[in-house]
């Protein structure tokens, strides 16, 4: 067998202006630290920057959680890490669904063994308490999974008075933050969350491939207490612990170039300042659901739930969203999302996220979009 090597070019990507769902922007500062020289993954140097990782995931997190570690893979990564550890087969589990998140997180969860019931939301709307309470009235659950920012309508789930009901059953909460954390306010330890990951190309603007998790207290005892082995080899935390800390047994080869991305991105959050990012973040959705209602354009989430790093706007009727969308791509170099699942055809998405997160992106998206629309 032979090749023509001509054929294949240098890559010649466009410098897009990202404002979908994610991946997000990325900041040059990331892209410098990736191009740092190669070690090992045993490597002293390396090592000091595992350490150093885990320390600002927990500013980053709000926690103290000693079982906190970035994993080798994207955001679903995390969320089946996070399943796969915290669910033994016959376990009974509470999935709270109002978006395409919710769904997969009960997919997983069964695909695991786990007993999985469901309560719904319209997407777009969010869940009570006292929903929740009710569904463990009925039959109590040691894991409830629910998503804080759903990607794929916008929505924010309050959690505070969840998590209080959650623990009256002896239960354990996993919260996903993908499309969340970084962004809007968050605190794993102030809000009583025992599971948590997020992932890295949203709010911290860093490249695709690296699933952040977190375990509290509670959390950790189930897993110290399986009485079967954690499903998945390679996202077994009770093996990555032993590799992210002491005695630093190999594991597997962690991307060691995403590491950098992700170290660097979350040195640009400390540098900035939790509280001083969320406010950035909604100071930008507030400028974008301003520009949008002044073309007569309508948000689909309820300003009280709305997600600041995720905009959900509804698309006038007649419309061809497609052809809108292509040609902000064609003329104007912007990326945005089209609806998902049961919100396809109905939305736009528009990400806000991180280094993305930015007023001259906001405006240039309202001069197209307002051209566009004529």
């Amino acid at each position: 067998m032979t090749i023509d090597a001509a054929k294949f070019t240098d890559l010649d990507m466009p410098q897009r202006v990202l404002l979908g769902p994610g991946p997000s922007m990325v900041d040059p500062r990331v892209l410098r630290a990736m191009a740092a020289p190669m070690v090992g993954h045993l490597d002293p140097n390396f090592v000091k920057l595992m350490d150093q990782i885990q320390e600002l995931l927990r500013y980053l997190f709000q926690t103290e959680n000693d079982l906190t570690l970035p994993i080798s893979g994207t955001g679903t990564a995390a969320m089946e890490t996070c399943v796969a550890n915290s669910v033994e087969p016959g376990d009974r589990v509470l999935v709270c669904i109002n978006g395409y998140f919710g769904l997969r997180l009960a997919e997983m969860a069964k695909r695991y063994g786990a007993d999985v019931a469901t309560i719904s939301r319209p997407w777009g709307e969010v869940f009570n308490a006292e929903d929740v309470r009710a569904a463990l009235e009925k039959r109590a659950a040691q894991v409830v999974m629910i998503v804080h920012g759903e990607t794929s309508s916008g929505a924010m789930q309050p959690l505070a008075e969840i998590a209080q009901v959650v623990h009256e059953y002896d239960g354990l909460l996993l919260v996903d933050t993908v499309a969340s954390l970084g962004g809007v306010p968050f605190s794993v330890d102030d809000l009583g969350i025992d599971i948590c990951y997020t992932g890295s190309q949203k709010c911290l603007s860093s490249p695709p491939g690296i699933g952040p998790v977190t375990f509290g207290p509670r959390a950790v005892e189930k897993l110290n207490n399986r009485a079967t082995p954690v499903a998945n080899w390679y996202l077994d935390l009770t093996l990555l612990r032993d590799y992210w800390g002491a005695p630093r047994k190999y594991h597997h080869t962690t991307p060691i170039s995403a590491n950098y991305a992700l170290y660097e991105s979350l040195r640009l959050v400390a540098e900035e300042g939790l509280e001083t990012r969320w406010a950035r973040h909604r100071r930008m959705a507030e400028m974008l659901w301003d520009g949008l209602e002044a073309i007569d354009m309508t948000m689909h989430v309820p300003l009280e739930n709305r997600l600041a790093s995720l905009t959900t706007v509804r698309i006038p009727d007649g419309l061809d969203e497609l052809a809108i969308r292509k040609r902000l791509l064609v003329d104007y170099n912007i990326e945005i999302a089209g609806g998902l699942g049961e919100l396809g055809g109905k939305v736009w998405r528009v990400g806000l996220m991180g280094y993305s997160a930015r007023a001259e992106n906001v405006l240039l998206l309202l001069a197209a979009l307002e051209k566009l629309l004529g």
